[in-house]
């Protein structure tokens, strides 16, 4: 049985609406009838070639769904289970799995250069990041579909997948955000929204949110920042505004959740001596940061990375389950828009022109 998907045929192409149609669950594979999907800019950085990804392709790495059925050998899981996809799974024994960063596995990425589908017109199809999710079903690696904690909507859930692991543990993981702390976030978008929850929910004291688009202060004020700072064009200028909302000290910690030289450069202007930024936006190749070694001398800032916030996902997810059951995580206040699988493309658009938080598709 065909089902509906958004194909991306080649790098740089529109997104089609077609059918695809399935394999039955191999071993060790489950097939996940989607409930939600959420629209990531990682997905856009796939369809315009920032990031690879063997084409044709159908996107979407952050979902959640019901598992209609599994494979042999899958015994976590069974047909009427609620799941959260999981788009970089560990393989736990890769080298840096072996240190405990899992977010880190080397092996992680491997199943997007299978072939999982093909069109209904037999075109051979990979998984964009390994999960597929702009599709009413899927078939993913068993390792792939985390179990839903108990009383969380599955139409919400979907942004557990990328968006809330990212932002909340770039600020808990990577920043390791202390309780006074002040901190700045770089971009009103899903992740950027989701790592001023993080803050909030962390103790941070001022929580400064800063985008381009004026529009989005009230969704920064309703995830948790105090203050709201519209981005200049010129760079220094915004530090500058930043730096005078804690006198003129500069934040304790920025979280750059764009992926831009110029975000990223500003961010670390606008810490303090001693400060910490954690990059958390995927830029491209062209992007270059520079720095001279007599600053780097001076301020004593600490400049990190951050992949899908240092997270593991097997152990976090209980750990936001309990935040979203108390009210202190509301998935809700990410959600900017409730779309179809045709109106993908146009949420691609909104993001090429900085509107919104995270839209998400309903199946």
């Amino acid at each position: 049985m065909a089902v509906r998907a958004a194909v991306l045929p080649a790098i740089g192409a529109p997104l089609e609406i077609t059918g695809i149609e399935l394999p039955d669950p191999g071993p060790g594979r489950v097939r996940v009838r989607l409930a939600a999907a959420g629209v990531c800019h990682s997905d856009l950085s796939l369809s315009d070639g920032t990031m690879r990804v063997p084409v044709p392709a159908v996107l979407g790495h952050e979902g959640a769904g019901t598992v209609v059925s599994v494979g042999e050998g899958v015994e976590h899981l069974a047909p009427g289970d609620q799941v959260v996809l999981n788009w970089a799974p560990s393989c736990g024994s890769c080298h840096t799995c072996s240190l405990g960063e899992v977010w880190l596995c080397a092996n992680a990425l491997g199943g997007a250069a299978e072939v999982y589908a093909r069109t209904t017109d037999g075109r051979d199809l990979h998984p964009g990041l390994n999960v597929a999710a702009f599709a009413e079903e899927t078939v993913v690696p068993a390792s792939c579909a985390l179990p839903l904690p108990d009383g969380i909507p599955l139409t919400d859930a979907a942004l557990l997948g990328c968006a809330v692991l990212t932002g909340y543990g770039a600020v808990h993981h990577s920043a390791r955000v202390l309780p006074g702390e002040t901190v700045a976030v770089f971009g009103a978008g899903g992740v950027g929204l989701a790592a001023l929850q993080a803050a909030r929910i962390a103790g941070a004291s001022t929580i400064v949110a800063v985008d381009v688009s004026p529009a989005k202060e009230e969704l920064a004020r309703a995830a948790g920042a105090t203050e709201y700072v519209v981005a200049s064009a010129e760079p220094a200028q915004t530090a500058r505004e930043i730096r005078a909302l804690t006198g003129k000290q500069g934040v304790d910690v920025a979280v750059e959740c764009v992926g831009r030289a110029v975000t990223i450069r500003t961010a670390w202007e606008s810490t303090r001596r001693g400060g910490r930024t954690t990059v958390v936006g995927i830029g491209g190749k062209d992007q270059q940061v520079t720095f001279n070694a007599l600053e780097l001398f001076h301020w004593g800032r600490t400049l990190s990375g951050c992949v899908y916030g240092n997270s593991d996902p097997a152990k976090d997810l209980p750990v936001l389950a309990d935040h979203v059951r108390a009210g202190r995580l509301d998935l809700t206040a990410l959600v900017t828009d409730r779309i179809g699988l045709e109106d993908i493309p146009a949420a691609f658009d909104d993001m090429l022109a900085g509107r919104g938080g995270r839209a998400v598709v309903t199946f």
